[in-house]
Formats: C-alpha cells, sequence, structure tokens
C-alpha cells in the first residue's frame, strides 16, 4: 500500500515569457490612439463650465441617483465587454496573441490620460451635457472592466477538461456549451469580480463626475462631484453626510443584489459533497417564496426556450472548420489593417507631441515610474499578508461571510479618495508623511481586488477535496500547501495583475491632492499626469502615460503573464 502523494497538484516548468512583435505594435496602436484624441480634443470648446453642486443634504438622494444611474450603465458596458473580449481571447489562439497584450496595456492606461481624449473628443462632436455623461460612463467602465475580463479569461482557460469532452460527446452548441458550462463554472468568479469592479468605480467616481482640464470645469450632479466639492470647500459635515449616504446605497446593493447572486451561484460549485453551512440571503429566500416569482418565471420559460433556439441556431458547432478559420482570418486581418493604418496616422502626431517633452522632463518622468514602483511594491506586499489569509476565512466559512462579506463590501466601495486629503493634512507634520499617505492610498484603492479573488478561490474549493485534508489529518502549513495555496493560485494571480494595474491607476490620485484649494503632491509618475491632466500639457500627459504603459506591460510580461500560464496549465480543479 502507497503513501498518498503529499500534493494535490505539482508545477511544471512555465512557458518562458518574452516580448513579441505584438506587444510592440499594441503599444504602437495606443499611442497613435492616445495622440488622435489629443488631437481631436483640441477643436473642443475653450472654456466649459459645469452645473454648480449643492452641499444641502436634501440633494443627496438625487446625487445618489445619478451616481448609481452611471455605475450601472457602466457595469453593463464591462459584463457585455468582458463576456465578449475574454471569450474570444480563451478560444482562438490568434487572436489571443493580441488581445491579452493588449488587455496588459489597457488596464496600465490610467483614467486621468483616457479623460481628456474621451471628454474633449465628445466635446468637440456632441452636445456638452450629453458627451460629459457619456465621459463619465466611460471612464467609470475603464476602472470596472479589466479584472472583470481577466477573471472570465481565467475562468474559461481553467474549466476541468472532462466537462469539455462531456460538452463535446452531448454537442453542445456554442451558445449550450456558454449557459451550461462556461457561465455556471465562471458565475462565482464573474460575481465576486463584479463587486469588486463596483468598488472600483466608486473608488474613482470622484475623478468621473468632476474634473478639470485647463480653463474647461466640468461637473456632473452624482455623489462623487458632492464629495469633491465638500473636499474642496473643507466641509467635513458634508464629506459626513455624502459618505453615509454612499455607505446606505452600498447597503442596499449588497442585500438587494450581490447577496442573493452569490446564494444563486452557490449551486453552480464543483463539488461531489453538499456544503454544510451554504451561503444565505433573506430577500432571495423571499423571491423564492414569493408567487409572483413563480408566475413571471412560467411566463418568461418559452420566451427562454425560443431564445436559446435562435441562439443555437446563430452559434452552432462548426460545419467546416477550414472554412471558418480562412473566414476569420480574413476578416481579421482587414480589421488589423484598418486599426493600422489609423493608428500610424496617429503615431505621426504623437511623436511630434512628444518631441516637445524635454529631456529633463523625461529625467523627472523616470525618476518618478522609480517611486511610483516602489510604492507599487510595498502596496501589493502589505495586501498580500492581510487578505489570503482573511480571504480563505470568509469564503470557507459561509457563516462568518454573511457577517463579514457586507462589511468588506462596505468598506471596500467607500472611496478613500474622499477621506485622503484630510489623511494628507494629518500626515503632512510627519517626516515622509506625503510618501506614507500615497502608499496608504493605493494599498485601500488595491487590496480588494485580491481580497475578493481570494474569497472567490476558497469558496470554490469543493467540499470534498476538503473533507480528504481532513481525513489525511492535514493541518496548518500542511493544509494551505496541499490544497488552499494551489486552489488559489489562478484566482491569486488574477487579484494580482489587476491589483498591480490598480494600483499604478490609484497613483494619480494618491500622488496628487487637492483640498481647500491647496495641491499636495509628491514625486511619482502619477503626480505628473495629474498635473499634466490639469494644466492641459498634453505632450507631458503623454510621455508620462506612454511610460506607465511601457513599465506595466513589461512587469506583466516578465512576471505576471507566467505566473498566468503557470495557473492555466497547472493549477487547474480536474
Amino acid at each position: 500500500m502507497t503513501a498518498p502523494t503529499r500534493r494535490v497538484f505539482t508545477p511544471s516548468p512555465p512557458d518562458r515569457p518574452r516580448f513579441t512583435v505584438a506587444d510592440g505594435v499594441i503599444l504602437l496602436i495606443i499611442v497613435g490612439l492616445l495622440a488622435l484624441g489629443i488631437w481631436a480634443a483640441e477643436s473642443a470648446p475653450a472654456e466649459v463650465r459645469g452645473p454648480e453642486i449643492s452641499l444641502s443634504i436634501s440633494a443627496l438622494p438625487f446625487y445618489a441617483l445619478h451616481s448609481v444611474g452611471r455605475m450601472a450603465a457602466a457595469y453593463v458596458l464591462s459584463l457585455v465587454f468582458t463576456l465578449i473580449y475574454g471569450y474570444v481571447a480563451a478560444y482562438n489562439p490568434r487572436a489571443e496573441r493580441v488581445l491579452m497584450p493588449l488587455l496588459d496595456v489597457l488596464q496600465s492606461v490610467p483614467i486621468l490620460s483616457f479623460l481628456p481624449i474621451v471628454l474633449l473628443s465628445l466635446t468637440a462632436i456632441l452636445p456638452e451635457g450629453i458627451a460629459v455623461e457619456l465621459a463619465s460612463i466611460v471612464l467609470i467602465f475603464t476602472s470596472q472592466v479589466w479584472n472583470m475580463t481577466f477573471a472570465w479569461y481565467q475562468s474559461l482557460t481553467t474549466v476541468p477538461r472532462e466537462l469539455r469532452e462531456a460538452s463535446a460527446i452531448f454537442r453542445f452548441t456554442r451558445w449550450r456549451r456558454l449557459t451550461v458550462l462556461e457561465l455556471p463554472f465562471g458565475a462565482l468568479a464573474l460575481i465576486w469580480n463584479s463587486m469588486m469592479s463596483w468598488a472600483g468605480g466608486w473608488f474613482f467616481l470622484m475623478a468621473a463626475e468632476i474634473f478639470t482640464l485647463g480653463a474647461r470645469d466640468f461637473r456632473l450632479p452624482g455623489l462623487g462631484a458632492y464629495l469633491q466639492t465638500a473636499a474642496n470647500e473643507e466641509n467635513l459635515t458634508a464629506i459626513g453626510y455624502g459618505i453615509a449616504t454612499l455607505v446606505v446605497v452600498i447597503v442596499l446593493l449588497d442585500q438587494l443584489v450581490w447577496r442573493p447572486l452569490l446564494v444563486w451561484a452557490d449551486r453552480f460549485k464543483l463539488e461531489m459533497v453538499e456544503s454544510d453551512n451554504p451561503p444565505q440571503s433573506w430577500f432571495y429566500d423571499l423571491v423564492q417564496r414569493a408567487a409572483l416569482n413563480n408566475a413571471v418565471a412560467g411566463a418568461v420559460a418559452p420566451i427562454g426556450r425560443v431564445f436559446d433556439a435562435l441562439m443555437d441556431r446563430l452559434l452552432p458547432l462548426p460545419r467546416s472548420l477550414n472554412a471558418e478559420t480562412n473566414r476569420r482570418f480574413s476578416v481579421g486581418w482587414l480589421v488589423f489593417a484598418a486599426i493600422i493604418v489609423a493608428a500610424l496616422a496617429g503615431v505621426l502626431f504623437g511623436g511630434r507631441l512628444l518631441l516637445q517633452v524635454s529631456l529633463d522632463q523625461w529625467i523627472d518622468i523616470g525618476i518618478g515610474i522609480g517611486a511610483t514602483f516602489l510604492r507599487v511594491v510595498a502596496a501589493l506586499t502589505i495586501a498580500l499578508l492581510w487578505t489570503a489569509p482573511l480571504g480563505v476565512y470568509i469564503g470557507t466559512q459561509p457563516r462568518a461571510a454573511a457577517v463579514l462579506q457586507p462589511i468588506v463590501q462596505i468598506v471596500a466601495s467607500i472611496p478613500a479618495t474622499a477621506l485622503f486629503p484630510v489623511l494628507v493634512l494629518a500626515l503632512l507634520a510627519v517626516p515622509g508623511g506625503l510618501n506614507v499617505a500615497a502608499v496608504l492610498l493605493m494599498l485601500l484603492g488595491t487590496q480588494w481586488y485580491l481580497l475578493f479573488n481570494v474569497i472567490a478561490g476558497a469558496a470554490a474549493i469543493p467540499q470534498d477535496l476538503r473533507y480528504t485534508t481532513d481525513l489525511l489529518q492535514l493541518s496548518g502549513w500542511q493544509r494551505w500547501r496541499t490544497l488552499i495555496l494551489p486552489a488559489l493560485f489562478p484566482y491569486l494571480i488574477t487579484g494580482m495583475i489587476t491589483a498591480s494595474g490598480g494600483a499604478w491607476n490609484a497613483s494619480i490620485v494618491a500622488e496628487y491632492v487637492v483640498f481647500g484649494g491647496q495641491a499636495y503632491q509628491s514625486i511619482g509618475v502619477g503626480a505628473q499626469i495629474t498635473s499634466a491632466t490639469a494644466d492641459g500639457d498634453y505632450p507631458r500627459l503623454l510621455a508620462a502615460t506612454l511610460a506607465m504603459v511601457v513599465t506595466v506591460v513589461a512587469i506583466n510580461r516578465l512576471v505576471w503573464r507566467r505566473l498566468y500560464r503557470l495557473a492555466e496549465n497547472v493549477y487547474r480543479m480536474e
């Protein structure tokens, strides 16, 4: 009788990461598109003044509805983008070689670098009110979508092979495979990352609803604009009212949306033994018991069957793989050629802008990259030390999750940017206080990406594997090394990738803050991007953004992509 192996998963050497032509092409396209946006922005109105933001407590319900509406619209866009983009990247190797590097680049572009391009380009072609609303939704979208896309891609690439073989045996169409296998398998990861996306949206809400570009002052009625106005006027009472309103909104969303979705998704966990303590939701139970629920379900069921039949026809099994591949290949090349032509035209303008950046400014940008990098490493290290044990505890203890998960959701969703100006003033007297405050804000803005992914990974560990470790009498470090860490590895890498990108993004608000009309900034590339945006200095904005993008992409290719391949090829539930 042989002794049982001590490891559930055995790692193998991952593919060696390397920079490809696709990386260079993607960077070229991004530079070109940024430059084209700046070129279009030059035709925007020279002066803009948005509506006045009232700090009256009676305006808060109205502002809350506006903000939730923008967040919901951005989330719908994020979900559609996630499902399509992640699916194509996971199942088309040729497209994956372009789409995943592109995703690395896009998540590394700070929200304020999107801001002048999106906003001023829209105001040049649309009425001001519509343009500002659309720009705000797009900016919130850029703070929500990347971690969802990474999580969905990770789920698709780690579906157990035996389940894929079963779907092939039953000859599922692409639509049936999506609805019966892939969406259920990735439901938990998508829901937890959706909650994280909403938390990220709240974090950047102040930047998305009120912003200044030189002489242009854009603002929208909403909680973000309310909190920013209160901070500018040093009105601590109004800041308290705004945060209290935000907490109420977050609690309602948690109890009426996210908690019921987690209970519903628990049925899709990949396990052979039912959990002893499944998650509970009073609202989910109320809806399930309601007679109206059965009536609606009965009325919708025929429509659902007709829709499924229609989608089966639209997304059938490929009849001729070669013909389909050739057709996609031709269309792909046409699209790629169009993008390259547009990008090259923009690169010519972008090169002219970059030539306006002096050598001293490039040196300052390089020093800023180094300073921001050190803060990012510090924030990720601190986040990893506490999120891993707490996330495993919440994910494996449903009774504790029922209490802690709403608290985590509330704390994660409170925008630290609302409290940050006060924190900066408190730390200014401390040596290095501005640097400490910057690291703290990066931590507050990115640690939740790790925590929510760890919770999702821990919750997805099958109950039968937990029983097996109990039977083998594994405890402490042995249990972590044999079961928990290998099972968490794909989720942990997804969380680290998005947290790293989030930390670089958070630098734009962590290293440059305005309170009471006074600007405080520390050395860093984030501060340079923010100050360049406020001054309308587009050459320096483009240079600093390009430097950040190249740095983040290099880190992703040299570190995170290698670990991602390891998670995809080795650490999967089979």
